[in-house]
């Protein structure tokens, strides 16, 4: 068995296999449109941050693997994202502030425009907010005489009925703020937009409540991933 060689004084040391990686990666991201890198890459790129050195695509690979989607990545609690192996406490706070950024750009929309000429923008920022929650959440969006967002209000966390959303506290609010319209908005994390029995009487008795008040509906908005329905647009309002 012949002796290991060892390397000649002042000889550099051979190369990293990932030497150069991330700077392709970060070249094609500044080079490349909006499908310059996948979904993977991405987080790859984002963990560069809390990794000084080393492989980040198994730890990228392996929160697309347990979140199901970059969307569901970056909704994700932090506690959650520590979870995966590779990421701890810096690499969570990196994915996390890129989806508080992303909120509050789609946000921003929402706010500087009225809503009801903003449609998408506020379809868009709810997708990003909700689309990926595990638990139902509903929200009532208060909106005033310019239909300007006053108040994202959110009203209750878990299944939509009449015992957790009653119609005249989400109308006294609306009183109390000055507000002359709203937007009801919840998500089915099942999956599928489509309204209950119990989604549609609940926003009925909320619509004949506000109008003796002078409060209109505008709409009752399900998200579900990047789906949603509109009871309005449905005929159910």
């Amino acid at each position: 068995m012949g002796r290991k060689r060892l390397p000649e004084p002042g000889a550099k040391a051979p190369a990293h296999s990932g030497t150069g990686h991330r700077a392709r990666l970060r070249q094609r991201l500044l080079d490349g449109g909006d499908e310059a890198l996948a979904d993977y890459e991405l987080l790859e790129f984002l963990l560069f941050a809390a990794v000084r050195q080393g492989d980040t695509k198994p730890a990228a690979k392996a929160l697309i693997a347990r979140f199901g989607s970059l969307a569901g990545v970056l909704n994700a609690d932090a506690e959650a994202l520590k979870g995966v192996k590779g990421v701890g406490d810096a690499g969570a706070a990196a994915i996390r502030s890129v989806s508080l950024a992303a909120r509050r750009m789609a946000r921003g929309k929402v706010r500087d425009m009225p809503v009801l000429s903003s449609w998408q923008a506020l379809l868009d920022y709810l997708a990003i907010d909700m689309g990926s929650l595990t638990r139902e959440r509903v929200r009532v969006l208060y909106l005033n005489t310019r239909n300007r967002l006053v108040l994202d209000h959110l009203a209750h966390e878990g299944t939509i009925d009449e015992a957790a959303i009653h119609p005249r506290e989400v109308i006294r609010k609306a009183l109390d703020l000055g507000a002359t319209a709203l937007i009801l908005v919840h998500n089915h994390p099942s999956g599928s937009p489509e309204p209950s029995r119990a989604d549609i009487a609940i926003t009925r008795r909320i619509a004949e409540a506000g109008a003796h008040l002078g409060i209109t509906v505008h709409d009752h908005v399900i998200i579900a991933g990047d789906d949603h329905v509109s009871l309005r647009a449905k005929g159910l309002i």
